[in-house]
């Protein structure tokens, strides 16, 4: 590491499935260590250890508790089911543990600032989980999304993330269980596809949303399949629709009056390593309308590391800031809490027969 700093020292809440991929990600990431595991069962804990390729000197624990009692951890990930973030995020804020918390971030923005209250009175960064955000391709589009000549104003996105889950998963899986993850999808693939349109808006919250009609749930209440429409005060209009019973798909399309863009992987690339997304300007039609003058054109872009490592990277550089004296950065709870504003109002949508809901920021 650079001028001799030691890495951020990570610990582990819970021995998830997405901690795997988190695991290989603080192993790759060149500024932070794999130091600690967590599980409700030791053996649980030492198991997951030895099959994700934490070091020989890392700790396994049969608490939650015990990684966040060691002085030794610098910062946290917590990949708990959402309705377990309160408690545990709160807590690892009070025990002075940086926080990188698997979305979505709670069950309700109230929930959500218990969290970042703990954290900015405890002097502890705080970032979630949503990789795509640290991909190198996202800054290449952000530039074209930006560029007046060759997009001009937005006007239109739309989002898609569904994937076929099999009848175990629809079962089984914590994202069906009310007292575990009672968002369904909509805190799953549906906190992508809204933070994929805010994105896209550079952040700007939408007047009002409303739900669409047709949302699926299971017999606890779950919501499996839905989608909404997003309304800005100058005209601009936003759709998503996420599903536990669509082919895997994960697009965005944004329109401008000049441009328009269109990725089919924003989530997860299609192969690690690199990243692509197809872009046109002031399109039209050959003479006889038979084809498209311009082409679109396909943008690809090339990083050393995943992007879950990526993010890894860059949470940890912001911990060895704020571990030398540099206040925490506030860009990324505020990202958070803007998804999770734009999620509790299409909860609420539904809830109300699909009535429009005012966001108030």
């Amino acid at each position: 590491m650079a001028g001799g700093e030691a890495p951020i020292s990570f610990g582990i809440l819970g021995c998830a499935e997405i901690a795997r991929k988190l695991s290989r990600a603080i192993t790759l990431a060149p500024n932070a260590t794999l130091y600690a595991i967590g599980s409700r069962s030791l053996d649980k804990a030492k198991s997951f250890a030895a099959s994700n390729n934490f070091p020989p000197s890392a700790k396994a624990y049969g608490s939650y508790e015990a990684v966040l009692d060691d002085p030794d951890v610098d910062a946290v990930y917590v990949p708990l089911p959402t309705s377990l973030h309160i408690k545990w995020a709160v807590l690892a804020a009070k025990k002075k543990k940086h926080l990188l918390l698997e979305k979505p971030v709670a069950l309700n923005v109230k929930e959500f600032d218990e969290i970042i209250e703990a954290c900015e009175s405890n002097g502890v960064q705080f970032m979630d989980s949503t990789m795509w955000m640290h991909n190198p391709r996202t800054e290449k589009m952000r530039g074209f999304l930006s560029d007046p000549k060759l997009f001009g104003e937005l006007k239109k996105v739309h989002a898609c993330f569904t994937f076929a889950a099999d009848p175990h998963f629809l079962e089984n899986d914590i994202r069906v269980k009310p007292d575990l993850d009672a968002l369904g999808v909509l805190g799953d693939t549906g906190w992508y596809c809204i933070r994929g349109i805010l994105w896209a808006a550079d952040f700007e919250l939408p007047k009002s949303v409303v739900a669409l009609h047709g949302p699926i749930f299971n017999k606890a209440g779950v919501i499996f399949s839905c989608g909404a429409s997003l309304h800005w005060d100058d005209g601009k209009v936003a759709t998503f629709h996420c599903s536990f019973f669509g082919n895997l798909t994960m697009d965005i399309t944004a329109v401008g009056t000049k441009g328009t863009m269109h990725l089919n992987d924003f989530v997860i690339p299609f192969e690690e390593g690199k990243a692509s997304f197809t872009v046109s300007t002031e399109s039209g039609f050959t003479e006889l309308v038979t084809g498209w003058v311009p082409k679109p054109t396909v943008h690809t872009v090339a990083h050393e590391l995943p992007q879950e490592a990526l993010m890894v990277r860059e949470f940890s550089r912001l911990v060895g800031s704020v571990k030398s004296g540099v206040k925490p950065e506030k860009k990324w709870p505020t990202l958070s809490r803007k998804t999770q504003l734009v999620l509790d109002a299409v909860k609420v949508s539904i809830e109300k027969g699909f009535e429009a809901v005012e966001i108030v920021g």
